[in-house]
């Protein structure tokens, strides 16, 4: 249960202001690039929550609702003409919140006791304990809490893979490059996967990577094609 006092509440707001500071860091026209760290700073104010005890599932949906608000404004960026962001960079950071946040779960909740309250430990990394071992979901999960972070979770990774595969459109790439690809992709799928349908998790990734698989031939060039002619 969730312990809010009229200190922890000004802080919350204050810590998801700041976090606001970084989401719209362009509009103050400084020229840097500080505007990235949203997605670490997005951290801040979810890890405080679930220091005081509020619903670690529901920790997890703010935090994905937060990243996919900061990857709509660089998706946006990514398109304008003037100065515009770079896939690369926006993944870089994405990536870097995702590894930041791991780190967190193997430490705070080993300091802080009570921030165990509904995880599982997976190896030294405590995560929400979503689902019995005959794959029911646990008593403690709010079920309107669990769809939003299902569909959270989901627009998150699809928001990564559609730039993605857009930037590759047209492009060369050798059918070896796609076991690299979709092995990019591996981590994501069985987490989605594990989310929706837990007891499939396995043949549900396999499917998700044949479709990406297909996706890949129909977007991209070999680049050994020959033109017909005229």
């Amino acid at each position: 249960m969730a312990v809010f006092d009229i200190n922890s509440m000004i802080i919350t707001g204050t810590l998801f202001v700041i976090f606001g500071v970084f989401l719209f860091f362009d509009l103050f026209k400084r020229n840097e690039r500080y505007g990235y760290l949203a997605y670490i700073v997005a951290l801040v104010p979810v890890n405080f929550l679930w220091f005081l005890q509020f619903d670690v599932l529901g920790v997890y949906m703010i935090l994905f609702i937060l990243w996919n608000l900061c990857l709509l404004r660089d998706l946006f960026g990514v398109s304008r003409k003037n100065d515009p962001k770079e896939i690369n960079d926006i993944l870089l950071y994405l990536v870097l919140g995702v590894i930041i946040q791991i780190i967190i779960t193997a430490i705070l909740p080993v300091s802080i006791i009570s921030m165990q309250t509904n995880t599982m430990p997976y190896g030294f990394f405590y995560f929400p304990d979503i689902y019995t071992a005959a794959y029911g979901i646990e008593l403690w999960v709010n079920d309107t809490i669990l769809l939003v972070f299902r569909i959270t979770a989901s627009v998150l990774i699809g928001l990564v893979i559609v730039p993605l595969l857009v930037d590759l459109r047209d492009e060369e790439v050798p059918l070896p490059v796609f076991v690299i690809i979709i092995g990019l992709f591996i981590l994501p799928f069985l987490y989605l996967s594990y989310i929706w349908l837990p007891q499939a998790m396995g043949v549900l990734t396999f499917l998700m990577s044949v479709l990406l698989f297909i996706v890949l031939l129909i977007i991209t060039r070999s680049g050994k094609e020959v033109k017909k002619k005229k």
